[in-house]
């Protein structure tokens, strides 16, 4: 077991409410339950020593290690080659797709000899509430429980267990076609423990979860170039939803570094407004409705509820349930990820001004009106009220997108995003003919425009600029002509795109920007920001730069996992970095693919 493998060498497994990872060489080294934002269970990847670890892998020093998804599923098959044998481990969760939170998680592990002979060992060590709570182990013939205070998880297995401690090790060894199975379930403290794992039992819940996915993936209507990576990209937004309420989280993981042995450590087991948002519209591109209008109704209820701080209508993210409340609290007694440190739970990002959160509300929930979604009289009254507040509040500097910690500033793309929310609130006013104050929405949004186009502009970068009065490039605002406020060949927005190819972008990846050149607070550098490298490919096949666009969009899949999956950022070395996977970097896959399929298409035809 490697101390600290690359944060790429995993995959993901998830029953819907929650999610593990499964590195590539058999070792469950993150899961929280019983939801995304829960404390952890097995930590590794954030203490080696004392984070909790859950493996499962052949014993012999040598040969040859491959993961793969089955096909179209959310199911990790590992593969062990030697000249002894070839064995796998087989990983997956039961999905829990229905609206009811439940307290009872499994990860179901199988083992097979593919061929020759093959000794498989298996180490169960949970280490529970971010390795805080110590628990108690009653082990019998064919369960192992571990019990702490409000916690309590069974181990069952198809293997003789013994005890290490206070934890559980085990192993088997198996022949041609023989398999094994171990089953690890999280229930409520008292709760019983799932019936015995059985060969068949085992077998039958394996296929109904690979159905499962295949199922739901096969209504997509995607029938372009890149359907594997769309699709995979699709599975994982899917994972990466709690599907109680809707709401996705950013990523499965808390406390992976931008920035290996830096301070650039953050939850994000959240549910940002902003990602959320721009989810929608892919969503509906690939024709998944039911998961874009869930997340547009749960919106709407944040809007209702009025919970931002200082009377703000929303805060810039809310747990998966939508709780406002997200305490950060450093875990002092975790060494991080590779020494990264420190690792820190919870999020006080949530208490910032973000405005352009508004924006990117609005543009979501005019784009669920397109499915027929409504939301009723007191749903529009609500809207109404959100942008009424938005022209009195909006010419505020604020901490911006990123989430800087450098303090507040006029950025551009925030005003940009403002537009955007009067802009999206008058097409609904119009095209539903509800009551608006539209005389004062249209000032407010042509106001906007002047003045991000007057003092968002620099003269010399010939190009709009992070914030007012400033002359850092900002990659944020490749969103710009997505969202319409400038044309995607208009010559500023052309001139503004040439800017960034020369400073942010470094062989087709591109950098959110230069904290040297505008100090967010923070020490330490970051790699390229994958999401807006696929925002890039966006805005260049809006702007009829097709041969660059595929380039930068086949470039870029080079750099997914061996699953096809993305953390947040790419490292000088080409490793991904950051927590993972990144929802929010699969979502701008998907917005570019469709976005340069549709732009290349229109081509075609022309020729």
């Amino acid at each position: 077991m490697d101390r600290y493998p690359p944060i790429a060498d995993h995959g993901l497994i998830g029953d819907l409410q929650t999610a593990a990872l499964v590195s590539s060489h058999g070792v469950i080294d993150w899961f929280a339950a019983p939801r995304f934002d829960s404390p952890s269970v097995f930590a590794a990847l954030l203490d080696h020593d004392d984070g909790g670890h859950f493996l499962l892998a052949p014993q012999s020093p040598g040969g040859t290690w491959k993961q793969l998804y089955y096909p179209d599923s959310a199911v990790v098959v590992t593969r062990f080659m030697s000249a002894d044998g070839v064995g796998e481990i087989i990983d997956h969760m039961p999905v829990r797709p229905g609206p009811a939170p439940t307290d009872r998680h499994s990860i179901v592990r199988v083992v097979r000899a593919v061929r020759g002979t093959v000794r498989f060992a298996l180490e169960c060590r949970p280490r529970f509430d971010y390795a805080r709570l110590r628990h108690e182990l009653d082990l019998t013939a064919d369960r192992a429980t571990f019990r702490a205070p409000g916690v309590s998880a069974h181990l069952q297995a198809t293997m003789p267990l013994e005890r290490d401690g206070h934890d559980v090790r085990g192993g088997v060894t198996l022949s041609d076609g023989e398999t094994a199975a171990v089953v690890f379930s999280m229930c409520a403290p008292g709760g019983e423990a799932p019936p015995p794992p059985t060969d068949e039992g085992v077998t039958e819940g394996l296929w109904e979860t690979v159905d499962f996915w295949q199922k739901w993936v096969r209504t997509s209507r995607y029938r372009g170039r890149w359907t594997e990576m769309v699709h995979r990209s699709a599975i994982t937004l899917k994972l990466l939803t709690y599907a109680p309420t809707g709401a996705p989280v950013a990523a499965a993981t808390m406390g992976l570094p931008e920035q290996v042995g830096g301070e650039r450590n953050w939850d994000y087991r959240y549910t940002w407004v902003r990602d959320g948002s721009l989810s929608v519209r892919a969503l509906l591109d690939l024709g998944f409705v039911e998961e874009a209008t869930r997340f547009t109704r749960w919106l709407g209820d944040r809007l209702e509820a009025r919970e931002g701080p200082d009377g703000e209508p929303l805060q810039i993210m809310y747990r998966v349930d939508g709780d406002p409340r997200l305490t950060e609290e450093i875990l002092r007694h975790f060494e991080g990820y590779r020494g990264s440190f420190p690792v820190r739970a919870g999020n006080a990002a949530s208490d910032q001004l973000q405005l352009d959160i508004y924006g990117e509300a609005m543009y979501a929930l005019s784009e669920s009106r397109s499915v027929g979604e409504q939301a009723g009289y007191h749903g529009w009254k609500s809207l109404a009220r959100t942008l009424d507040w938005l022209a009195d509040s909006w010419d505020r500097p604020d901490e911006g997108i990123w989430e800087t910690r450098g303090g507040r500033k006029d950025f551009t793309y925030s005003r940009v995003m403002c537009w955007a929310a009067f802009d999206r609130g008058l097409k609904l006013a119009a095209e539903f003919s509800r009551p608006a104050d539209t005389a004062r929405w249209t000032r407010a949004r042509d106001e906007i425009l002047e003045q991000v186009m007057v003092r968002g502009w620099n003269e010399r970068e010939q190009a709009l600029v992070q914030h007012y009065g400033g002359d850092v490039l900002d990659a944020s605002l490749l969103l710009a002509p997505r969202v319409g406020f400038l044309a995607p060949r208009s010559p500023a927005w052309l001139n503004t795109l040439d800017a960034m190819d020369r400073v942010l972008v470094s062989d087709s990846l591109v950098h959110r920007y230069d904290p040297e050149a505008s100090p967010d607070g923070l020490r330490g550098r970051e790699g390229t920001f994958s999401l807006c490298t696929f925002l890039y490919v966006d805005a260049l096949a809006r702007a009829g730069r097709l041969p660059q666009a595929r380039y930068a969009f086949e470039k870029m899949q080079t750099y997914a996992n061996h699953v096809g999956l993305f953390a947040e950022e790419i490292g000088p070395s080409g490793e991904q970095l950051g927590n993972f996977p990144q929802a929010f970097t699969h979502l701008s896959l998907i917005m570019a693919a469709t976005t340069l399929d549709e732009a290349l298409d229109a081509l075609h035809l022309r020729r």
